[in-house]
């Protein structure tokens, strides 16, 4: 599944005041269930739980919190830039300041690993990095995010 088609501009954000990797797992499992308030309480709890197994920070400022869930039929993901880094226990100890959050249907096992492997991937390219952490706004983070997903995929 291609990145742009997880994504959707409704679900990029800028945080300003993001505060704590709890924090930022509310807000995501929120974007992730369009702010349906008992959905997003469970799938909060789901991403809370493989937090504690491991960090999902990457490296390079980068986390991707991610949980399967039966709560929906197709992926999806929400993306976040925090204006303060925070602390996610990367390994490579950065704190981080892009969020990748995704809920992926249980029954999807290798779709969820295939897509693990393409984020870490395009997430290691630091000019793709720079120009996320450089976008003015929303709107072009949103656009910035998404049109390199779709010209990569081309």
């Amino acid at each position: 599944m291609p990145l742009y088609e997880l994504l959707s501009a409704e679900r990029v954000a800028i945080l300003v005041e993001p505060g704590d990797r709890n924090t930022v797992l509310d807000v995501a499992a929120r974007m992730l269930c369009d702010s349906n308030s008992s959905t997003a309480f469970a799938l909060r709890a789901s991403l809370g739980e493989r937090e504690r197994l491991a960090s999902t920070a990457i490296g390079h400022g980068v986390a991707i919190p991610h949980a399967r869930t039966p709560l929906f039929e197709n992926s999806r993901g929400a993306f976040l830039r925090l204006a303060e880094p925070i602390d996610f226990g990367a390994i490579d100890g950065r704190p981080v300041d892009l969020v990748l959050a995704m809920a992926i249907p249980e029954h999807h096992v290798q779709q969820h690993l295939q897509l693990l492997a393409e984020l870490a991937e395009r997430f290691a390219d630091g000019g793709f990095l720079d120009r996320l952490r450089s976008a003015p706004n929303v709107a072009e983070l949103s656009y910035r995010l998404l049109d390199h997903c779709r010209r990569s995929a081309a």
